[in-house]
Formats: C-alpha cells, sequence, structure tokens
C-alpha cells in the first residue's frame, strides 16, 4: 500500500484529517459509519492509478477532532466539508465523489447544495429512510434507539439498530459476510472508539434528513444510486433503490453487502470504476 499524503483542514467547528494519494482527476470519497479515511485503504491504491484519490476523517471520528464535542451533527455541516475538501484540492473544477452509507447521504446535499462542483456521484446505500412510504415507522425505530442509548448504554442502542436494518422477517442474529481482511480487522479498535459519536450524534442527524427530491430529478444525471448484492430487503438498500425507481435511473449493484467496501474491496472498487466512467 503507497503511503498518502496526508494533511489538516480547519472547518467550521472542526479540524479534518485528510489523506491524497494518485495523480489525475479528483475523486472524493465519503467514509460512512464510524469508519474514516482508513476504511478506503482496500481500493484507495487501485484508484489512484487513475485518479487523485482524496478521503478525510468526518468531523467527530478519528483524527478529525470537534471544537466543542458535544455539539448536534447536521448533515448540511458534513456536506460543506466535503465542499472545502473540494475547494482545497479541486478549485473550481467539478469533480468525482463517492459516498457510503452515511457519507453517501452528506455527498447527496453536497450535489444538491453545490452541484457545479460535482462531475458525477456514486452514492452507495445512503440509508435516506425518509424517501420511504413507511417513513415514520423509521422515525419510531430512530426514537427507540435514542431512548435505548440514553437509558441502556451503546451495545443495548446498538441491538435495537440492527435488528431495524435487517430483513423483513429475519430474526436470526447478523452475520458477518465474511472473514474481514487484517487491515479491516486492525481498525477494530478505532471503529468502537467512534461508536458512541456515530449512535448519539450521526444515526439521529442524518436518518432524519429529507433530501431535495426536485433537485435530484434535476441533477439526476449524475447521481449513480448504488447498493450490495447482498443487502436486497434489508433496510440501507430501500431508499437507493426507490430513488432510482423514481428518478428512472440504473440501480447498481456493488459486491458484497452494506459493508461490501470492507468485505469486498477489490470487487468493490471495480464496480466503482466502472460507475464512475460510465
Amino acid at each position: 500500500m503507497t503511503a498518502p499524503t496526508t494533511g489538516s483542514l480547519r472547518v467550521n467547528g472542526a479540524t479534518l484529517h485528510y489523506e491524497v494519494r494518485g495523480r489525475g482527476p479528483l475523486l472524493l470519497l465519503i467514509p460512512g459509519g464510524t469508519g474514516g479515511a482508513a476504511s478506503f485503504d482496500g481500493i484507495a491504491d487501485d484508484l489512484a492509478a487513475e485518479y487523485t484519490v482524496a478521503t478525510y476523517d468526518p468531523r467527530g471520528m478519528s483524527r478529525s477532532a470537534l471544537d466543542e464535542p458535544e455539539a448536534e451533527q447536521r448533515v448540511a455541516e458534513h456536506a460543506d466539508d466535503a465542499l472545502r475538501m473540494l475547494d482545497l484540492l479541486s478549485p473550481g473544477e467539478p469533480a468525482r465523489v463517492f459516498g457510503a452509507s452515511s457519507g453517501a447521504i452528506a455527498a447527496v446535499h453536497l450535489l444538491t447544495a453545490h452541484p457545479g462542483r460535482v462531475a458525477r456521484l456514486v452514492a452507495h446505500e445512503p440509508p435516506l429512510v425518509e424517501v420511504l412510504p413507511d417513513a415514520a415507522e423509521h422515525r419510531a425505530l430512530l426514537a427507540r434507539v435514542e431512548e435505548t442509548f440514553r437509558s441502556q448504554g451503546l451495545m443495548p442502542a446498538m441491538a435495537v439498530f440492527a435488528a431495524g436494518l435487517k430483513k423483513d422477517g429475519d430474526t436470526t442474529a447478523p452475520e458477518a459476510e465474511t472473514e474481514l481482511p487484517p487491515q479491516a480487522a486492525a481498525r477494530a479498535e478505532q471503529t468502537m472508539a467512534n461508536l458512541p459519536y456515530f449512535v448519539g450524534r450521526i444515526v439521529p442527524g442524518f436518518m432524519s434528513y429529507a433530501p431535495d427530491l426536485h433537485r435530484l430529478e434535476a441533477l439526476s444525471d449524475r447521481l449513480v444510486l448504488a447498493c450490495g448484492e447482498d443487502s436486497r430487503g434489508e433496510l440501507p438498500y430501500r431508499p437507493a433503490a426507490s430513488l432510482a425507481e423514481r428518478l428512472g435511473t440504473e440501480l447498481r449493484h456493488f459486491p458484497g453487502g452494506h459493508t461490501g467496501l470492507t468485505t469486498h474491496s477489490a470487487e468493490f472498487g471495480e464496480a466503482l470504476r466502472k460507475a464512475l466512467r460510465a
């Protein structure tokens, strides 16, 4: 793995840690969940043969410290962080962007708020549950997660959250799709450290976000919606599938499930490369 060039960027209320590798047009990778820049280690080097690949730890995650640790997290502010990265690394030039999960939600807002800065966006399983006809049920799930987190703590809240993401009728415990690569396994400690912030701040702030559907319809030629092959029927799959149908665009399928970026890195990277070119 090639060592990236690292840097820090001051944004409103935080200092972002970012990494850059490769040459060519800019490709900004926005991580989701409890991941940071390191979540792209399995694909960044290969993509760097074709692009200048930049990624970062979202504010409050890993090495990107918040000025106020208890600050409320808003999608618009996270999208503005991505915009500042584009302004730093690709001033005046539209860039390609990939977002995963909650990072895809921030990327969708970036596209609708600043379309002139995004040449193409690939959004992998953004949990935009407000676009679903049963959105009220998912609001209730979020309320249960928040209440459980307050009253019982992190792991019980995670159990409630995980149960709400499973396929309809699936009562089995979630299983890993495959044994994690060594690099991914080594990140487990940092992932656990990020979990309280993710459950307490990111989940409620991001999964209550409603995108501007009229803007997305107007910008649908720049948006690629993608889901995991193994995610069919799960909650994170449904919003992207619903949006693709509404926008009249193709829903692309990437290897693995919601975490295919980690469990099927090589194949996921190739699918992303194809989606960026098409």
